[in-house]
């Protein structure tokens, strides 16, 4: 009797096993990784649609049960301890799959076991950055039905932000706060003329000699007309716009006929464009634009959305500073 006292007396020294309900764990980790990713316990709880003090709580409650502190709370924003991270490399991939869990399967069944991607991009993204990208994409996933969206701007956003596309690809000036934005190219800004024209004779070109000849340039919603804009207003230098109109095949051939000069991106300009056009660099004046790929904070990448970025730029998933979206403040 004594010694099964005594080992009754041991054993209950010993913590017992404890269980939890699977749904109550889950929220637990969304709420630790969604204020990993996002950074505050605020913007979290925006994502999730909760309280502030209801992730607090969560956060709180999983540190309890596991028995180690998960983040460290620095004025509003949250870091990972030693323990947080080990945690979190656990955590995130089981939260994403469980989160994407019902689009993916919706896409597979409704789609006859096909995968759909969609990727929001201008009628230039489309034309001279994406097409040797979509070629190796569909010689390995031939099996992905890929919708390019020609959007841009506020339409490219708006699809963004519904979640009716998984990501997009082009290029950014403002980044707005719910968005990440990984520029991946960038193009030198190059002045084009007619062969004949008296800039095309000048050994160099500054931003006053601009000034008497009209340009050719996109509409003024887009991101080039604003670009120019801006530099010579803040230079204060005087010029006129002869014609706004959308494409840049449109405006190569506008200028190879004489009725304007323009400055475009270096991402347009083909060899063969060399033989009708002359062309200048001016990155002495304007900024290289830059084209890369932007997700939703927060957005829950599929499988197929993955592929394609890791195509672009392979190793960006690991880097924890841009797709663990909300440390991107750009």
């Amino acid at each position: 009797m004594a010694s099964g006292r005594r080992r009754k007396s041991a054993d209950a020294s010993e913590p017992a096993p404890r269980f939890y309900y699977k749904g109550s764990r889950l929220k637990q980790l969304r709420a630790f990784c969604y204020a990993v990713k996002f950074g505050t316990l605020t913007r979290a709880a925006e994502a999730l649609f909760l309280s502030q003090p209801s992730v607090s709580l969560q956060l709180a409650a999983l540190e309890s049960e596991l028995g180690c502190q998960l983040v460290e709370r620095r004025r509003r924003r949250v870091t990972l301890t030693a323990e947080g991270q080990i945690l979190y490399e656990l955590a995130r991939p089981l939260v994403e799959g469980l989160e994407g869990l019902d689009e993916e399967f919706l896409a597979r069944s409704r789609g006859g076991g096909q995968s759909t991607l969609d990727i929001a991009c201008g009628n230039s993204t489309i034309q001279y950055l994406l097409p040797d990208m979509v070629a190796a994409f569909r010689e390995q996933h031939d099996n992905v039905h890929m919708n390019l969206h020609n959007v841009t701007g506020t339409d490219g956003m708006a699809l963004l932000r519904s979640d009716e596309v998984d990501f997009a690809v082009g290029s950014m000036v403002d980044v707005p706060h719910d968005v990440s934005y990984e520029p991946l190219y960038h193009f030198d800004p190059l002045l084009i003329t007619p062969l004949d024209h008296p800039l095309a004779k000048k050994a160099e070109i500054n931003l006053q000699d601009l000034s008497p000849f009209g340009l050719i340039l996109p509409p003024k919603r887009l991101t080039t007309y604003r670009l120019v804009d801006l530099v010579f207003q803040k230079r204060k230098v005087p010029y006129h716009v002869a014609i706004e109109v959308g494409g840049w095949e449109v405006i190569k051939q506008y200028v190879a006929m004489g009725l304007g000069i323009s400055i475009v991106t270096g991402m347009c300009i083909r060899e063969a464009d060399r033989e009708r056009l002359c062309v200048r660099n001016l990155r002495a004046y304007f900024p290289q634009r830059s084209y890369g790929v932007v997700v939703r904070k927060g957005k829950v990448l599929g499988t197929e959305a993955r592929a394609f970025i890791d195509l672009i730029r392979p190793g960006l998933f690991a880097r924890h500073d841009w797709f663990e979206a909300g440390h991107s403040e750009r």
